[in-house]
């Protein structure tokens, strides 16, 4: 395990290894669901918020048990570093764009939701960590809902 002790520690952490902060609140981002870390007059608080309604889960004395909880609980979600490149109700799309990250070597995750419902489903495409930075064309090219 990497030694973070701080907050900011943790959120560059992140950053320095692709990771994304739409489902992890790390020094103070907005997300609309997904889990928290801050600093409440020095008691440090691990959280989940969902639609609005935040539950406390764990309190640590030390930022840095905090933080050594925080890394722990984002390394072991194997969604913490995917990345959202693919989202199209074409199937074809979805297979073309999986031969171009077959081709180029990138360990991609592919699924169907049913996003518009039962009879209209969404194919989406997710790379992990730093690949997002080398497929930025196929993003653009594939991503075809904004929303998301």
């Amino acid at each position: 395990m990497m030694l973070l002790k701080t907050i900011e520690e943790l959120e560059q952490w992140m950053k320095d290894n692709c990771f994304n902060f739409d489902s992890y609140s790390v020094n103070g981002n907005f997300i609309h669901e997904g889990y928290g870390i801050e600093n409440s007059g020095g008691l440090f608080i691990w959280y989940y918020i969902e639609r609005g309604e935040r539950e406390n889960l764990k309190y640590f004395a030390t930022e840095t048990e905090a933080v050594t909880y925080a890394y722990n609980q984002i390394t072991a979600d194997k969604r913490a570093n995917a990345h959202c490149i693919g989202f199209t109700q074409n199937k074809e799309e979805s297979f073309e764009l999986s031969s171009k990250l077959e081709e180029m070597n990138i360990p991609f995750f592919q699924d169907e939701i049913p996003y518009y419902g039962e009879k209209f489903p969404v194919y989406r495409t997710l790379v992990f960590g730093c690949d997002i930075k080398r497929v930025t064309d196929l993003k653009a090219k594939y991503y075809l809902h904004k929303d998301v």
